[in-house]
């Protein structure tokens, strides 16, 4: 990807956008930053006026549920920034992952995703998802094939992360684009550890983006949301394959969303089939702090790779680490990766390991004084866990170890403090383990 902040053909750069896409002054009362609309729902005009927003014939809000003004212009804002035609925001990543596969999924179908992912995906997806009669098969992101391994005639979509979590490795998304275009599907990629400051991956093939804004686009940790990016390029209009978007829905007089909506329709069906129906909608307070987050996220976020990589560095060389997994060092095996689709930094998580094992790593998080213990990334402030005995407790020693989150490993998302007092910190800690 070139400098995210470049300019080319007098297009805004992402610092620009990230500041005014979806930010106009309020019409009503000139106010320059974003309202908050704290509404339930929005007076119509007349009977015709509400008739046709109900029947999708006209744009415009009717319940909070649905849309609401301060949610739209977050909305407007993400797509921009990630190259897409048209987003919807909701109340957290797994409500966005939950949306975008009741868009593409039947009972029976199955859908293939990378085996690196944050746990909570991986629990998702192989016990929630159940549920509703979807099936996940797993394959190896650093492994194109294994990918194509898995699918067959009742596969739906790929679903891979951009740089994964915990172990901070960037996917080849264009490769395992070309197996989904080869097969027909839609490439599902979770954008969330990398940001489009880093990473942009409908530039390299992939259909849809998913992020959690409780991360790095809010920035503060004190918003919880979730957003679904339309990349409207995918072909949604073979009847049988994808019937919530190509053939006719009795909830709307028969419409049929991909002729009406063309390269918005999978956007539109997650809000209109999705969100209205299962509701996890984002309230508008949370869409009002993740935006004004995201205003901000071009300075942020390279300061959380510079410091990163620093101490990346600095504990590549501890005596007490047996190993550390950052893509941004020039002997990792991921570099190549990282310079290919994120050559403004290797972003702010990655994984270590302590010689000492499970035991190093409780004492370890618990010894930290400036880093905070929690389970989260994509802070102001530096963050640190133990996934073993965390986020991936749920999942089995094996699991752990195939998703990266073995018994030794600690994950650090490194804030934007200064470098020094981080390093400091994590040596007196280490110095207990």
């Amino acid at each position: 990807m070139a400098n995210p902040n470049s300019r080319s053909s007098g297009n805004p750069g992402f610092s620009t956008l990230a500041v005014h896409a979806g930010a106009e002054p309020d019409p009503t009362t000139g106010a320059r930053a974003v309202p908050i609309y704290q509404t339930t729902s929005f007076v119509f005009k007349d009977t015709e006026h509400a008739a046709a927003l109900f029947g999708l014939k006209e744009f415009g809000n009717i319940y909070t549920r649905i849309m609401n003004p301060t949610q739209a212009a977050l909305e407007e804002k993400v797509a921009a920034l990630e190259g897409g035609t048209a987003a919807l925001a909701v109340a957290s990543g797994h409500a966005a992952q939950l949306l975008v596969f009741h868009t593409i999924m039947q009972p029976g179908d199955n859908f293939v995703a990378a085996r690196k992912l944050y746990g909570g995906s991986i629990n998702q997806f192989g016990n929630a998802f159940q549920n509703f009669g979807w099936q996940v098969r797993w394959a190896d992101s650093a492994d194109p094939e294994s990918f194509e391994n898995e699918i067959d005639d009742r596969t739906k979509a790929i679903f891979v992360e951009s740089l994964a979590n915990p172990g901070g490795t960037f996917v080849d998304i264009a490769a395992i684009s070309e197996v989904a275009q080869r097969f027909g599907i839609p490439l599902i990629v979770d954008n969330t550890m990398a940001s489009p400051y880093l990473v942009r991956p409908l530039e390299h093939g992939a259909d849809i983006v998913v992020h959690s804004l409780t991360k790095f686009l809010g920035g503060h940790g004190n918003s919880m949301g979730g957003i679904i990016v339309d990349g409207g390029t995918f072909d949604w209009s073979r009847s049988g394959n994808y019937p919530v978007l190509s053939e006719p829905r009795p909830e709307y007089s028969g419409m049929v969303l991909h002729e009406t909506f063309g390269n918005i329709a999978f956007a539109i069906a997650a809000r209109v089939l999705g969100l209205r129906d299962l509701g996890p909608a984002i309230s508008p307070f949370n869409a009002f702090q993740i935006q004004t987050g995201i205003e901000t996220l071009s300075l942020r976020m390279q300061r959380h790779c510079d410091n990163a990589l620093a101490v990346a560095e600095w504990l590549s060389r501890h005596p007490r680490v047996g190993w550390v997994n950052y893509a941004g060092l020039p002997d990792d095996p991921n570099n190549a990766l990282q310079q290919r689709y994120s050559p403004n930094g290797a972003g702010a998580v990655f994984t270590f390991g302590l010689k000492n094992g499970y035991e190093a790593g409780k004492i370890f998080v618990e010894s930290l004084k400036l880093f905070s213990h929690l389970a989260n990334i994509g802070d102001t402030r530096s963050l640190v866990i133990h996934p073993a005995s965390t986020t991936h407790r749920q999942l089995t020693e094996e699991q752990q170890i195939a998703a990266g989150a073995g018994p030794d490993v600690v994950r650090l998302s490194v804030g934007i403090e200064d470098v020094a007092d981080l390093i400091s910190d994590l040596d007196q800690a280490l110095a207990r383990t």
